[in-house]
């Protein structure tokens, strides 16, 4: 943690972790300290539960199954079908505790936040203590595999202000953001069981947000993720054949092209990736050879502040509407850092993709795409690529 962030661990009602990362200063230096009692009525997130006969039955997280035609892990996490969805301002559980109101169903203890880091409520992934994570089989048969989905999410909200966003907060703040998921990735890549991390943010009503709150959130998955195992087998045959890391000779390739590039810096490029499947499509890789976000040096940090903000804010410039006004793009933003088994294999980067394909319409997968994965693109990289560069500042 570098001297102009602070962190400050605590536990929620339920027993749920939670963190304050300030950047103010008379938090920073200790001359005021957040609220850190949680005084809602909530019982242990793993309490014994009533079963429909009304008997007293053990807590049960959430399980996985293995699908045997593909080799991917589900989760099933039936208990998030109840979780919030777009609550009225007044009821925004990611806002700070009003001042000298009664205490309302809110996670955040204090009247004010910088950055904070806590474990979902209604959580996908889990590790519920005294659970072993073994495999079992559904009927019996081996077909059927299933095991505890024995991970963790967290949710990071970005500040205070639901009519805020990480543009309108500015390079401090994102700062501070970039210290929240180095610590939160760091520290969940050492849970016994984690596989890999997933910093993302999803932004907009037409991506599914079930909160406009400006927030992201972090997975620590038990299993190496689909998209993860694809990239590995590309870049370890890729090695076997030339010996090189693919995702550095990409970078490379791109830099020697230019055709691509959006912007750069003294540590990063952005780029429109040769094969980009969505109507706007970046990627954000650091110059230097990192598995992750936590090897990121001070200055790298610094400087990845500055053009992700940049990247957003060229995004929101995109599409502009006949009246000249622009749209607030949806998007997924989300670091692909190198799993624990195979960090000299994958390099850091970040993929931002949006559905918006015009001012007005959205992309929609295709019978083809949803059903086969085979992806048609409604557009081609260099014109994304062409029209980022026109609205870049």
């Amino acid at each position: 943690m570098t001297a102009k962030v602070r962190k400050t661990a605590t536990k929620l009602a339920d027993g749920r972790d939670f963190f304050y990362f300030d950047d103010s200063p008379e938090y920073v230096s200790g001359e005021k300290t957040r609220r850190l009692d949680d005084p809602r009525p909530l019982t242990d997130r793993f309490a014994p539960q009533t079963d429909a006969e009304g008997n007293e039955v053990a807590f049960t997280g959430p399980i996985m199954r293995f699908d045997a035609l593909t080799g991917d892990w589900i989760p099933m996490a039936a208990h998030r079908m109840n979780r919030t969805f777009m609550p009225p301002a007044d009821a925004n559980p990611f806002a700070p505790a009003r001042e000298g109101a009664t205490y309302q169903d809110g996670e955040i203890p204090d009247t004010d936040y910088d950055v904070v880091v806590f474990e979902n409520r209604f959580s996908s992934l889990m590790q519920v203590p005294g659970v072993p994570d073994e495999v079992t089989y559904l009927n019996g048969n081996p077909l059927f595999a299933e095991r505890p989905a024995a991970g963790r999410c967290e949710v990071i909200c970005f500040g205070p202000k639901l009519e805020e966003n990480l543009v309108s907060m500015g390079e401090e703040r994102m700062r501070t953001v970039i210290e929240a998921w180095a610590d939160r990735t760091e520290e969940l890549s050492q849970l016994p069981g984690i596989e890999q991390v997933f910093c993302f943010e999803n932004h907009g009503e037409a991506i599914g947000v079930s909160l406009h709150h400006p927030h992201g959130q972090i997975y620590a998955y038990p299993f190496i993720t689909p998209y993860t195992q694809r990239m590995l087998l590309q870049a370890r045959n890729y090695r076997q054949r030339t010996g090189r890391n693919l995702l550095s000779d990409v970078v490379a390739a791109e830099l020697e092209s230019g055709e691509r590039i959006i912007a750069q810096t003294d540590h990063w490029v952005l780029y429109v990736p040769a094969a980009a499947r969505w109507p706007v499509e970046m990627h954000l890789a650091p110059k230097r050879d990192v598995p992750d976000i936590p090897s990121l040096n001070e200055e790298e940090r610094k400087d990845l502040a500055n053009i992700y903000l940049r990247m957003l804010q060229a995004g929101n410039r995109f599409h502009q509407r006949e009246d000249g006004s622009y749209v607030d793009l949806p998007y997924v933003a989300g670091w692909h850092q190198a799993p624990n088994s195979a960090k000299d294999d994958l390099r850091l980067h970040l993929q931002l993709i949006s559905i918006q394909r015009s001012p007005d319409k959205l992309k929609y997968l295709a019978g083809s795409e949803s059903g086969m994965a085979a992806w048609i693109s409604d557009t081609t990289p260099e014109k994304i690529a062409q029209r980022l560069r026109e609205v870049w500042k």
